[in-house]
């Protein structure tokens, strides 16, 4: 009796200890609370909270694939190219490009704290560069990449790089992507802006500018935008007056917008600079009175046109451009949305030359150029 008493008191005390040890093998530590990505929607669709912070972040940009013939620039201007043997570039334009953007914003006690990027991956198949001195230049690099916004924003205050306010405030000249066969405006540039918002629809913007290539300021004097605008339900009024400070010139533009019936949108612009004091510094621009911001021939040019939603997935869009040089510029497409995301754009241009000195340095080779850009962008 007692060997067997004492047998069942060691097995039960074996399976007492085994029972704690099997215990603890089985207590795990709480698992840490994830942190998942947020929804900001206090600055429209698309942005998060970037995780431990109060950071809105959007991050977007498109994938595009151009496709142009015929004697209208396709990408930078007007005109064919001349190659280093004299010949012309007589076959298809074409040119993928990858562009990203970000975005981001936050509330602060100053105002909200904005910036945005947008960086450009571009290879192209041309011959030649069609046109150095306006936006976009390739300079003989088919393969570029350029940062064309690189800005920080708090409350009304902008530093950074940005597109010229005298473009960017008053508007573009429409929804066609050869818009610049009459030029209306430098671009690129280092900016000092501040904007004011009434909250009324009247809006203002003074801009210091540092301009681009061979129209960077050659002093401490920046070049200067201001732009006032009045929004209303209708459209809009806007004006915009540039001091060129390399030359001491003047250039200003108004713009009138109106929405006449829910799917038309219509636009007109003019623009007058004066040209006094241009110089042949070897850039066959400024010996033509062209600046930073009259780029046009002559004092004055002139601009119009309209977007046409014909359906949810299709709209024309056109622009009549000519200046006191005789130039004039006439493009029309139509935009296809084929799923969402996916647009399809086919373009027809024309290009009087009235201005001989024009084609020395848009390209163009004929007194009437013609030519067409077909497109397809996935935008995200």
């Amino acid at each position: 009796m007692n060997i067997k008493s004492l047998l069942l008191g060691s097995a039960a005390a074996l399976v007492a200890v085994s029972g704690a040890r099997a215990a603890d093998a089985v207590v795990v530590a709480e698992p840490e609370p994830a942190e998942y990505v947020r929804i900001c929607d206090v600055y429209g669709a698309g942005y998060f909270y970037i995780p431990g912070t109060e950071t809105c972040l959007r991050i977007g940009g498109y994938v595009r694939y151009d496709i142009g013939v015929g004697d209208v620039g396709a990408f930078t201007g007007a005109g064919t190219v001349d190659v280093e043997d004299g010949d012309e570039q007589d076959t298809y334009w074409k040119r993928a490009r990858f562009t990203l953007r970000t975005w981001t914003g936050q509330e602060t006690e100053l105002g909200t704290l904005k910036t945005f990027t947008e960086t450009r991956f571009n290879f192209q198949n041309t011959l030649g560069d069609t046109a150095p001195y306006l936006n976009e230049a390739s300079n003989g690099d088919p393969t570029r990449v350029s940062l064309n916004f690189a800005w920080i924003q708090l409350g009304g205050l902008r530093v950074g790089k940005d597109e010229s306010a005298f473009d960017t405030f008053i508007g573009y000249a429409g929804n066609v992507m050869n818009d610049t066969l009459v030029p209306y405006g430098g671009f690129d540039t280092n900016v000092v802006q501040y904007y004011f918002d009434a909250g009324n629809g009247f809006s203002a913007v003074v801009s210091l500018e540092q301009g681009y290539g061979p129209f960077t300021i050659d002093s401490y004097v920046p070049h200067v935008v201001g732009g006032v605008k009045w929004t209303q339900g209708w459209g809009a009024i806007t004006g915009v007056i540039a001091y060129d400070a390399n030359y001491e010139e003047v250039a200003g533009k108004v713009r009138l917008d109106v929405t006449p019936m829910e799917n038309l949108s219509l636009f007109i612009m003019a623009g007058y600079g004066t040209d006094d004091n241009y110089l042949d510094t070897g850039f066959t621009i400024d010996a033509n009175g062209r600046g930073m911001y009259k780029l046009w021939s002559g004092n004055w040019a002139i601009w119009g046109g309209g977007t046409y939603t014909i359906n949810e997935k299709t709209s024309f869009n056109t622009q009549i451009s000519y200046d006191e040089g005789e130039n004039l510029g006439v493009v029309a497409n139509i935009a296809y949305d084929i799923v969402p995301g996916l647009t399809i754009t086919a373009e027809a241009a024309y290009f009087h030359v009235g201005d001989e000195t024009v084609s020395n340095w848009t390209g163009a080779d004929e007194e009437d150029n013609f030519g067409g850009i077909l497109r397809f962008q996935r935008s995200f």
